[in-house]
């Protein structure tokens, strides 16, 4: 039921007021009615406002929509003689009665929401409720203020995208994007349209309804799953505040309006306390989502309007009231007065301090509270009802926005204490794996892991409850060329988990679909291969400590410093001696470095053994103190690395780093597919990894693996390499020793906790884990997860006796030396014979014929036969030290001083 309220003034004594109320169905007292009522019956018992006068009022109800009705008894009305009509509601109505008050000259009072007429003749109507443009602009502040990008407006009737005007102009101002949609019409089953925007991910919405409509509303977004923390509603009804949330208070949904109430005001908890016993006799209706006992803003606003023109009526004075009639339409002549007389007063009333323009009568000045639902709620304001939405902010139709709650200070488990969250995730040793057990397990008990670890430590310090789902695909999240996304990543977009605890990568593109946590480990991208086979020493490994480019250098060394020696020793005098100490007169000097023994003192310097040969000269003795220092060196650097190649397996891997496996096709190697890594080398601009990303797509079907375990097995099975995590691999290395670690990290990032993008979880979470990582449980349980049983064939590992396959070659250096040494002592026998044999030859006579010649020839090569076979008899049977030589005479050379051992000493240079 709508009505109109006419209001009378009796000389000094009475005033009456009177009003028309549309009626509804099943509502045979409306809330408007009700508070008319009140507001009179207050004024009339606080004799402080209207101490000489009282207000009676007359009520009269016409039918919805029935604007002839209304206009048919405001003109009864105002037959009776009235100073004001208050409403009806509905638009109709109000333009027929706005007519006739303006024909008229009476005050015409609103209290709803209703569109200024286009030629702006209303000069007797004055409204109570804010201008719709202020609020437009209010709601387009609140956009800016939580920089919605994309933001879905569903309206009721066409009233609403009227009063959305300024917010739908926005978007060729502020980069925003707005989409727009309208409910049901008569307040039906709007879950199609809820069904359609939840697909197609809309979640700040504006909705633009009545009370009624949003009580119905908030049960069907319940039933579509859409009462979540990633989803904000705002709803532009001034009544939110009236309604019962309680169902909804720890659903973690966003939600937030405005209220005109000023609630925190003492005379209006006090006024609201009288109108909840008041309410008592007539409850609002359960359908009609109202808790009991609170005022309505329609309510309040009647309550002021009526409040209004008591004020205005105490300054009219000598102020009559004529009975008017519609037909005859003679104005009121006091009428243009009594309206500048309500349109200059001013009143601190339920809905703030209300002053009216004097140009439009409309109350453009006012405040508006910016209420969100929480948990905690705020405080009871009266003995009845508990209020579920807090104040957070205000906003002025002058200065804008300002919030009145900061950031809050309390701990951080409030937002997150007994709620279950869903928790998606993907078997991964050993973040994730199955328990073992002989009970079939169920829930969160199936999983042990890293992770659930993890999970566990969050649940203790946030507060919340989880339920651990496997990843559908088994993938981790990649995007394909249509830029449409799989695995636990999809799973966070599509809001079908609220958390991702897993080893999940942070990267560029993930972070633009969905929101990480800080890390909780720190990585990089390295190669998993198998072990080398170990290769034994061989025989002749005792060369091995240096290159045979080194042993070169030395046995060139050993030749030079043998020469230099010889030659400086022939040169120098110190160096020559008499063979014959005894005989002081003999004129035979001796050198004992000749080429042979010059280099014999190398080698026996070299083998750190001594010499019978010692230089006596400055010059000489410099040669060979450089040359042992140098066989120090060699022969100490030789020794301290012999032991590590005799006994150690070498171990030669084909590969030593990502670079040698960009540079062959003979390995092949892969990664994961939809993986971090295999999106790292795919848009990485390093030429190497450009190189490997170039040979892993173009052998996809081969070299890319679908999950860690099968890539583990190719390693093992084929020559095959695997680029994955490091950590993944030190878990592997630490239980399987045929595998292992090539090179260092190619890359450094991170796992994070994924939540959907704007998920009130993110920053929780992230406090958590650095309160995990200051504590040190985040080491703890790596070291719990990856630490295995080792390799004992290499951790134990003790010094081996060494074998014949160790150090065999010496023995066959040394039978070598043996062999080539009777071979030399044999050619140096036939060399002596022979030159023995050629020394008594020339004892004889020549003979100068030539076929005596050539017998002389036959003759010479048959005696040193002879001669050498009787020097080895003579040898063989010989047991003593010493043995007769032949006596024979040396042969003179001129040779130099260089040929000759011996030489006549000079007499000036003996002493």
């Amino acid at each position: 039921m709508r009505f109109i309220l006419l209001l009378n003034a009796v000389c000094l004594s009475i005033f009456i007021e009177g009003g028309i109320f549309e009626t509804r169905e099943n509502e045979p007292v409306s809330m408007d009615e009700l508070a008319f009522k009140f507001a009179v019956t207050s004024i009339n018992r606080n004799r402080t406002l209207m101490p000489n006068t009282t207000l009676t009022y007359d009520i009269q109800r016409v039918n919805l929509f029935d604007s002839f009705e209304a206009s048919r008894r405001v003109c009864d009305q105002l037959a009776l003689g009235v100073a004001a009509v208050f409403g009806p509601s509905h638009s109709s109505s109000v333009s027929a009665v706005q007519s006739i008050c303006n024909a008229l000259e009476v005050p015409h009072i609103q209290t709803r929401w209703k569109h200024p007429s286009v030629d702006n003749k209303d000069n007797f109507y004055i409204n109570l409720y804010p201008e719709y443009t202020s609020i437009s602009r209010a709601i387009l502040d609140i956009v800016i203020f939580y920089k919605w990008k994309s933001v879905t407006v569903v309206y009721e009737d066409s009233t609403g995208l009227m009063r959305m005007q300024e917010l739908i102009k926005a978007p060729s101002k502020n980069n925003l994007k707005i989409r727009i949609r309208q409910l049901a019409s008569g307040g039906g089953d709007s879950r199609p349209l809820l069904k359609e925007m939840k697909k197609e991910k809309e979640f700040y919405i504006i909705f633009d309804c009545s009370y009624q409509v949003a009580a119905e509303l908030l049960k069907q977004l319940m039933s579509m799953g859409m009462m979540t923390e990633y989803y904000h509603f705002f709803f532009t009804t001034l009544d939110m505040f009236a309604l019962d949330l309680e169902p909804y208070r720890y659903s973690g949904v966003n939600m937030t309006a405005f209220r005109l109430l000023n609630l925190d005001d003492p005379y209006v908890a006090s006024v609201i306390q009288k109108w909840s016993m008041e309410c008592q006799l007539a409850p609002p209706k359960p359908e009609s989502g109202l808790m009991s006992g609170i005022m309505t803003t329609e309510a309040a606003l009647m309550y002021d309007a009526v409040f209004m023109v008591a004020v205005a009526s105490q300054w009219a004075t000598q102020m009559t009231v004529s009975s008017l009639q519609c037909h005859r339409h003679k104005p009121w002549r006091y009428g243009p007065r009594f309206m500048n007389l309500i349109k200059e007063a001013q009143w601190d009333g339920l809905t703030g301090r209300i002053v009216l323009n004097k140009t439009d009568g409309l109350r453009k000045e006012f405040n508006l509270d910016l209420i969100s639902l929480k948990e905690d709620g705020t405080a009871k304001v009266s003995q009845l009802s508990w209020m579920p939405m807090r104040d957070i902010g205000v906003w002025n139709s002058y200065t804008g926005l300002k919030l009145t709650e900061m950031k809050e200070s309390k701990n951080i488990t409030d937002s997150m204490a007994n709620r279950t969250v869903i928790v998606t995730t993907i078997l991964e040793n050993p973040y994730v794996m199955y328990k073992k057990s002989d009970k079939v397990l169920y829930g969160n008990d199936r999983f042990e892991g890293y992770c659930l670890d993890l999970l566990k430590e969050l649940s203790n310090i946030l507060g919340f409850t989880y339920e651990v789902r496997l990843v559908s695909d088994g993938k981790y999240g990649a995007q394909n060329d249509k830029g449409e996304w799989n695995g636990m990543v999809r799973e966070l977009i599509d809001h079908i988990a609220d958390l991702a605890v897993a080893p999940l990568t942070i990267t560029y593109v993930r972070e633009k679909v969905i929101d990480f946590s800080k890390p909780f480990m720190t990585l990089g991208i390295s190669i998993l291969y198998h072990k080398p086979n170990g290769t034994n020493p061989g025989v002749f490994s005792f060369l091995n400590p240096l290159t045979p480019d080194i042993w070169m250098y030395v046995l060139l060394a050993c030749l030079g410093v043998s020469c230099v020696l010889f030659v400086i020793a022939r040169f120098t005098p110190y160096e020559w001696y008499n063979p014959h100490p005894c005989n002081t007169s003999s004129e035979v000097v001796e050198n004992n470095f000749t080429l042979l023994n010059s280099l014999w003192f190398g080698v026996a310097a070299l083998m750190r053994q001594g010499s019978e040969l010692m230089p006596k000269a400055l010059s000489t003795r410099i040669v060979g103190g450089i040359w042992w220092f140098f066989t120090l060196i060699i022969i100490s650097s030789y020794t301290a690395n012999l032991a590590a190649f005799l006994t150690v397996e070498r171990m030669d891997s084909p590969i030593d780093s990502a670079d040698d496996l960009a540079k062959q096709t003979r390995i092949e190697y892969g990664a994961v597919r939809d993986g971090s890594t295999i999106t790292f080398f795919k848009k990485s601009k390093i030429s190497t990894y450009e190189k490997m990303w170039a040979f892993m797509s173009s052998r996809k079907n081969t070299a890319l693996v679908k999950n860690n375990k099968e890539g583990i097995t190719r390693v093992l099975t084929t020559d095959y390499a695997l680029l994955m995590e490091s950590t993944s691999i030190e878990y592997i290395t630490q239980r399987n020793c045929n595998l292992t670690q090539v090179g260092g990290l190619i890359d450094s990032k991170g796992y994070g906790v994924g939540t959907p993008i704007g998920s009130p979880y993110r920053d929780k979470v992230t406090i958590a884990i650095l309160q995990l990582q200051e504590e040190g449980k985040l080491h703890m349980m790596k070291e719990k997860w990856w630490r295995g049983n080792g390799c004992p064939e290499e951790d134990n590992k003790e010094a081996s006796a060494l074998g014949v396959e160790n150090i065999g070659g010496i023995f066959i250096v040394l039978a070598a030396g043996l062999v080539l040494s009777v071979f030399v002592a044999i050619g140096e026998f036939i060399y002596k014979s022979c030159k023995n044999s050629d020394i008594e030859e020339t004892k004889t006579s020549r003979i100068t014929l030539k076929h005596r010649n050539l017998r002389y020839q036959n003759r010479k090569w048959c005696v040193s036969f002879s001669a050498a076979m009787e020097d080895l008899g003579i040898s063989l049977r010989c047991h003593k030290a010493l043995r007769k030589r032949g006596r024979h005479r040396g042969r003179a050379g001129l040779s130099g001083v260089l040929c000759n051992p011996k030489r006549i000493q000079r007499k000036e240079t003996m002493a």
